[in-house]
């Protein structure tokens, strides 16, 4: 005897209605007059013209407001906390306020605002030095009361210098820098570095454009992530900035957004390839980056305006700006630099590369301090007169003393 078998059933979403009237609204179900009803918002089919440019503006009026006003309490916030610290530090020279002290201020600040974070002992005493390391006021209103609070103790814990200090704060509402991407640009010492490449763009672009371009560019370029002990062939380098592109963009600096590398190009029955094509979005330009790995040469320059002129001429967008070289090299003197640039048409800019971070002896101390030559020789003489056998760890590669 067969059995029956259960037929299934599927829930089936209601059927919008439409309620009588001039408003013609739709709705689930059944409703009561226009007292209880459930809506169902009207298909966007049947709105009038110019409905999603009239909502685009509405959202992004929202958005705008929204963040103004987190913005607006960030700063209230961060002057508090100026103002708290400042109060300590006149009670802390007036009366001699300890670590007990501000302990018991803590306990009863969070009592009497439990709904408030940030009144920690540990907070307080950063309160304390916030205020220490900004006594103007007018700094902290028009400057660091836009940063967020987190940010603002990294550049207390990672600088000693206030106007390193005001620059990186500068550069964080400038690009809008998180804290862990302030972090690594101090760690990095992007001061130190930005707008430092040696170029012609005041000779070859219009003020604005120039000054602006001057900033874009920074000496030296540091790869410290590309993962290769000795690089000496340059599609090496390439393939290693390709694989690690993000990092990679990041240390180019904002704006720049990548196009390709070793970029085809047939010109009078011969083929070229361009190392790095980037367009930079706030220079509103193409950039063309060759890579070297040996020291700067002169003869670089023409390969590079060789690559300016076609791209100026194929890929230029007439409101495009000139499109700009960047060479990248190894090393470069400065003199040399400037007589190959000078009366040179085109904007370039030439910077170093490295993969670490180097700081050059003073020349008073170069001769006085052992090579790594000669460090080698004097380790290589006391493990034969030890008489050692054990495994030896892999030797510096011998270079140059910087």
């Amino acid at each position: 005897m067969k059995s029956k078998r259960a037929k299934r059933t599927h829930a089936l979403a209601p059927i919008p209605k439409v309620l009588p009237g001039a408003d013609a609204r739709r709705m689930l179900g059944r409703a009561r007059g226009d007292q209880a009803l459930f809506p169902v918002p009207p298909p966007v089919a049947g709105l009038p013209a110019g409905y999603a440019i009239t909502l685009h503006e509405i959202k992004k009026r929202v958005s705008k407001a929204r963040i103004s006003a987190v913005l607006a309490a960030n700063a209230a916030m961060v002057t508090l906390y100026w103002d708290i610290g400042q109060i300590i530090l006149a009670r802390q020279g007036e009366a001699g306020w300890g670590a007990k002290v501000i302990d018991r201020l803590a306990f009863d600040l969070r009592k009497a605002f439990p709904d408030m974070d940030g009144f920690s002992s540990r907070n307080l005493k950063y309160m304390r030095a916030f205020a220490v390391a900004w006594p103007s006021q007018a700094i902290v209103q028009q400057l660091v009361a836009q940063l967020p609070w987190g940010q603002n103790l990294l550049l207390l814990a990672r600088l000693d210098d206030p106007a390193t200090r005001i620059w990186y704060a500068e550069q964080v509402i400038a690009h809008g820098w998180s804290r862990s991407i302030l972090a690594i640009n101090i760690q990095r010492q992007l001061h130190k570095r930005a707008g430092r490449a040696v170029n012609n763009f005041k000779a070859t672009l219009p003020p604005p454009d120039s000054d602006l371009a001057a900033q874009v560019f920074k000496d030296p370029y540091l790869f410290d992530f590309l993962g290769i002990a000795d690089p000496r062939r340059e599609r090496d380098v390439e393939d290693s900035l390709v694989a690690h592109i993000e990092r990679f963009l990041l240390e180019m600096g904002a704006g720049f957004a990548f196009v390709g590398r070793q970029v085809a190009l047939e010109v009078g029955d011969e083929d070229f390839r361009i190392d790095l094509l980037f367009y930079h979005l706030k220079l509103r330009s193409f950039v063309v980056v060759e890579l070297k790995a040996v020291p700067f040469e002169p003869a670089f320059v023409g390969q590079l305006n060789f690559y300016l002129s076609v791209v100026d001429d194929l890929l230029k967008h007439p409101s495009d700006q000139p499109t700009i070289g960047l060479l990248l090299c190894r090393s470069k003197n400065e003199l040399v630099v400037e007589y190959a640039l000078r009366n040179f048409t085109r904007p370039v800019g030439v910077a170093e590369w490295e993969t670490k971070i180097v700081e050059k002896l003073p020349k008073d101390l170069e001769g006085s301090l052992p090579t790594i030559e000669q460090i080698e020789a004097e380790l290589a003489r006391r493990t034969t007169h030890a008489g050692t056998t054990r495994k030896q760890a892999p030797r510096p590669t011998k270079g140059k003393r910087r």
